[in-house]
């Protein structure tokens, strides 16, 4: 995308999570001039596009200047004209979201999935720098990636370019399959498997206790042999779903974001765990935490407009 933006003016990124809306504008160089964070309406359609709107003109009042709007989303936009597809925030399920998020504020809009926003804001100045090609993932609620080569985000005609969430889990033991129920209607994707809601669940039917991610990962630290059970699942699948993709795409690394990306212990044993599913002779890869931490999302969809 050419960089279409008049010197004295600023980028403004904005993050629409399952539940929260963050915000940012910055300035030359990544320079950061404001941020915004407020909770995110919840099936409430004309409330989301209010709440956005509103959170783009506090941050361009705060910045002093108006600004270019980029937004990270769950899904993508339909290519054509369509609507939202794809979004676990379902109530944007077919929505104009692009058309009407740009009536409301007047100006064009770059959207693109809060994953590919992830990603790219970790290969612009993050974590992949300097790289030539990354995969980036985010692990919270939700479960997305993103494709970033040479700066750009990858996508294509149907608008799901690194939408690694809603394939299967690979190489799934019997136990495995068919896999939990997922809202897209399919059974056994990687979101049931490797979001925090999915390690929660495993945890509660191997244990019969319903904890958090949080919870968990700390009562794993304190020696309890459950716990520790149900991460090192957890890290064995996502081994395995990120072996599937370093076959498919081969990024020079990989960059984790999203609470779970939090979890220390994914970075040593994660490149050991994909080892005996990737087909070539040098199987190492290399996997990093984001350098932005949860700001990565934000600052990605500032950057749509560079």
């Amino acid at each position: 995308m050419a960089n279409d933006l008049p010197p004295s003016s600023c980028r403004v990124g904005i993050d629409l999570g399952g539940s929260k809306i963050a915000g940012i504008a910055i300035g030359a160089a990544g320079v950061i001039l404001a941020t915004r964070r407020s909770a995110a309406p919840q099936h409430d359609y004309a409330a989301t596009i209010r709440a956005i709107a509103e959170m783009v003109r506090a941050l361009e009042g705060s910045a002093g200047q108006p600004g270019t709007v980029g937004i990270g989303m769950p899904g993508s936009i339909a290519p054509g004209g369509g609507g939202v597809q794809n979004a676990n925030s379902t109530w944007l399920n077919g929505k104009p979201f692009a058309s009407d998020l740009q009536q409301c504020l007047a100006k064009p809009v770059r959207l693109a999935n809060d994953a590919n926003c992830f990603a790219l804001s970790e290969a612009v100045d993050g974590a992949g720098a300097g790289a030539r090609s990354l995969f980036g993932v985010i692990l919270g609620t939700g479960c997305g990636g993103g494709l970033v080569f040479e700066g750009k985000v990858i996508d294509g005609p149907r608008g799901t370019g690194g939408e690694w969430g809603h394939n299967p889990l690979p190489w799934a033991e019997p136990s495995e399959f068919p896999g939990p129920a997922c809202w897209c209607g399919r059974r056994g994707c990687m979101e049931k498997w490797v979001s925090g809601p999915g390690l929660e669940a495993d945890h509660l039917l191997h244990t019969g206790v319903a904890l958090s991610a949080t919870r968990i990962a700390a009562d794993a630290a304190a020696g309890h042999a459950q716990a520790r059970g149900s991460l090192a699942r957890h890290a064995n699948r996502l081994g395995r779903g990120l072996a599937h993709v370093v076959n498919i795409f081969d990024p020079e690394l990989v960059v984790l974001g999203g609470g779970l990306s939090q979890l220390g212990h994914l970075y040593t044993e994660l490149p050991q765990l994909m080892a005996p599913y990737i087909l070539a002779r040098d199987t190492r890869v290399i996997v990093k935490p984001p350098r932005w931490g949860d700001a990565s999302g934000v600052r990605g969809a500032a950057w749509l407009w560079s």
